[in-house]
């Protein structure tokens, strides 16, 4: 295998590296230097990912299509996410820390995308999850230490589950690599812990809202977005090759949905709405993973879903980042005060409805295909009632910030917008290409 093959990796770990040495050495009010360094890191590795054309399966790593557009996916976001959290943190004590706490949790994230193997997988998420504790708590304060404390026992537990799975898996089959190791019944539901952690579904999504609460805006943007994308390819890995139980995750991919969408209703932070939100999304993102290897559908709807989600859900976050509260109320007369920071809400709300020409309508285009070609008609019928029910707390959002009056503070959502237009592009470019195919 050449090394090229495995340069993203390099290049964010190299990142990571350089830019918490630099932190070492120069002043505090110079450390958006490392900022820059990680961020050349990851738009490095952006770059290489859409451009390599070094694709190859090889032992326990694969390189492959899953592998390069997670690759991508995850170190644009990143990127979005430096952004939101380098006009927050300057001249902070441990700034070129957070920065570079941000690359090894997007470079876990993305070793468990093209992890093989049943033990780089336990690798992969360690490395995707140490980091990211680190960043609930990086403030310090009563909220993040209990967000903290909250995300590392639940994910050491669930962990600890998924390697029992592991173990069990192997004792099963003889083996740990994806095309030869099996897990039927329990140790299916073992192994599934963790992945399901970092993707925020049920049963593992307790974490999420309290995290999204407590912790830092731009950090609840990122560990709310960028570990889903490693983990649901992860999981569609898994679904593909080692897991014998479909089905299960078909009704994972059910109540995550509805749970999410209905614990969203009555929420008036904003945060907790955003990360009900999520939960919801990854339900969504669940349909295409739970027909893994029934239709040629489900690749492509995963892959283009998780990009249209990570832009669309980095949007919404970064209009709260600028607007700096959580309070639902204090977004009234927001098109008033800052009308681009209005229509990047507005249009990162409604996409994530999957309202057209947006970029998760694309998504959830190709997922309700993949469900019913993949037969799964039901929970197709079970995505798109969610998807009606999602309107009220969504709408719920966007009715008071065409008010005519209020008191809430004006921000300036650069990030916002530069995601919104991401989100409205990326939705053209695919609908044209389904119609495209379709054409054909």
């Amino acid at each position: 295998m050449s090394p090229l093959a495995l340069l993203p990796e390099l290049l964010i770990l190299a990142g990571a590296v350089c830019g918490l040495v630099t932190g070492l050495f120069v002043a505090r009010e110079r450390q958006r230097v490392v900022a820059w360094i990680n961020g050349i890191g990851l738009a490095s590795a952006a770059v290489f990912a859409a451009t390599s054309p070094h694709l190859v399966a090889f032992g326990t790593y694969a390189v492959d299509l899953v592998t390069n557009v997670t690759r991508l996916t995850v170190a644009l976001a990143t990127l979005l996410a430096l952004c939101l959290a380098a006009g927050r943190i300057r001249a902070h004590a441990r700034e070129s820390e957070l920065y570079t706490l941000m690359s090894l949790a997007a470079l876990g994230t993305i070793l468990m995308a093209g992890a093989a193997d049943l033990l780089v997988l336990v690798a992969a998420y360690l490395v995707a999850s140490i980091p990211a504790y680190a960043l609930a708590g990086f403030a310090k304060d009563a909220p993040g230490t209990e967000a903290a404390l909250k995300y590392y026992l639940m994910g050491a537990f669930l962990g600890v589950l998924m390697l029992a799975g592991v173990t069990l898996a192997y004792g099963l089959s003889g083996a740990t690599a994806y095309p030869e190791a099996r897990a039927p019944a329990v140790a299916a539901v073992l192994l599934l812990a963790g992945p399901l952690f970092k993707a925020g579904g049920v049963p593992a999504h307790f974490w999420v809202p309290d995290v999204a609460e407590g912790t830092s805006r731009p950090v609840a943007a990122f560990v709310t977005t960028v570990p889903k994308i490693g983990a649901l390819a992860a999981l569609y890995r898994l679904a593909g090759s080692v897991l014998d139980e479909p089905a299960l995750l078909a009704v994972v991919a059910a109540a995550t949905m509805t749970l999410g969408n209905l614990a969203a209703f009555q929420q008036d932070n904003v945060r907790r709405l955003l990360a009900y939100s999520t939960i919801g999304q990854a339900g969504y993102l669940l349909v295409p993973v739970a027909v893994a290897g029934r239709t040629e559908l489900a690749e492509p709807a995963l892959l283009l879903y998780l990009a249209a989600y990570a832009i669309t859900n980095l949007g919404a976050f970064a209009v709260v980042v600028a607007a700096g509260t959580d309070a639902l109320a204090d977004y009234a007369g927001l098109a008033r005060r800052s009308p681009w920071t209005a229509f990047a809400l507005v249009v990162c709300l409604l996409g994530l409805v999957g309202t057209p020409p947006t970029a998760v309508f694309a998504g959830k285009l190709l997922m309700f295909a993949a469900a019913w070609d993949g037969g799964y008609a039901w929970l197709a019928v079970v995505a798109a009632a969610n998807t009606v029910a999602s309107v009220f707390y969504y709408l719920r959002w966007i009715r008071p910030v065409f008010a005519q009056e209020g008191t809430g503070e004006r921000g300036t959502g650069g990030v916002a917008v530069v995601a919104a237009v991401g989100s409205l592009v990326l939705g053209i470019a695919a609908v044209a290409v389904l119609l495209g195919a379709s054409a054909l």
